[in-house]
């Protein structure tokens, strides 16, 4: 008669360590998720439920917030009012309701298109040059290489506010102050370092092998590396496109201090959303919500290319 045995794989979690891990993720993951919800939520209040105290879980919801996102509003007599006719959408009736009226659309997409610019087109330089710089440094000798990618490194180490009186004077001597273009060329130097970084180490994992019978076919160096060496790398490309997108889209140091007016994005415009008595917090909110989508669509899009293994099309050595 056997006897029954305890014994376990020293590999395999238990089923309680596998209930504590799962219940530290809910948790985890709810404690994040709450103050997305919050803004959510704040962003279909009025200003007065935005404010109160207690803060108010139930409420009237209204699109009052993303109408004052959307304009900029005058206050008027009723009489003033009641001359105009109908309103002719629910921003108009919103606004009239408060003895207003639209005076016409805010600076909101302006500045959210600039963060559209600049963020994709600083990730997407960053990207492909970082993606070429690690193909070299992997696939090539370079004379002190383990010297220049610990420069590369050190470069994202440094503190923006350490160097943003010089940028601020360099901009200013050759006319990038508040452009499109000179916060493209900056935000992508930043994110260059780490581009080379992530890449290097994905490119390292791809065996040289692939490359070199597919020259031995007839291809050149330039078509193996697109051919082989990228469709393999698109896991890579695609983890580090996303952290590139982050920090530019979220940046606020030098947006503040390189943009005022044509050039500037949509974070350091947010915070200057004032209402009558204040902040507009509804307006504040509104304005966060519809700047996460971005961010959240592009994740989403490459979430399949996150999970998949940088092996794509070809046999792991």
């Amino acid at each position: 008669m056997s006897r029954a045995t305890s014994a376990h794989s020293v590999v395999e979690p238990s089923a309680t360590t596998k209930r504590i891990a799962g219940i530290i993720v809910v948790l985890y993951a709810v404690i994040t998720m709450v103050p997305l919800a919050w803004i959510f939520m704040t962003s279909f209040k009025s200003p007065p439920d935005s404010i109160s105290y207690p803060p108010k879980v139930v409420f009237t919801p209204t699109l009052e917030g993303y109408c004052n996102l959307f304009t900029t509003r005058t206050r008027q007599t009723p009489e003033y009012i009641q001359s105009l006719g109908p309103p002719q959408s629910i921003c108009d009736e919103i606004t009239r309701s408060r003895n207003m009226v639209i005076a016409g659309p805010s600076n909101y997409w302006p500045r959210f298109t600039n963060s559209m610019v600049i963020a994709f087109g600083s990730t997407f330089l960053a990207v492909f040059l970082g993606t070429l710089a690690a193909y070299g440094f992997s696939r090539f000798r370079v004379p002190l290489a383990d010297d220049l990618m610990f420069f590369i490194l050190s470069t994202r180490m440094m503190p923006p506010i350490a160097v943003a009186i010089p940028i601020y004077l360099m901009y200013r001597e050759l006319g990038l102050s508040d452009t499109a273009l000179g916060m493209v060329l900056l935000y992508t130097a930043v994110n260059i370092s780490l581009a080379v970084w992530l890449l290097k180490g994905f490119i390292d994992e791809i065996p040289r092998e692939y490359e070199e019978a597919a020259m031995i076919d007839g291809y050149t160096r330039l078509q193996a590396f697109r051919k082989v060496v990228l469709p393999q790398a698109t896991t890579g490309i695609a983890a580090t496109a996303i952290f590139c997108l982050i920090f530019a889209w979220n940046e606020y140091a030098f947006a503040v201090l390189l943009t005022s007016g044509s050039a500037q994005t949509a974070p350091p415009f947010i915070p200057t959303i004032i209402g009558e008595g204040g902040m507009d917090w509804p307006a504040v909110a509104a304005g966060t919500t519809i700047f996460l989508v971005p961010i959240l669509v592009f994740t989403i899009l490459l979430r399949n290319q996150l999970l998949r293994g940088i092996t794509f099309g070809a046999v792991r050595k």
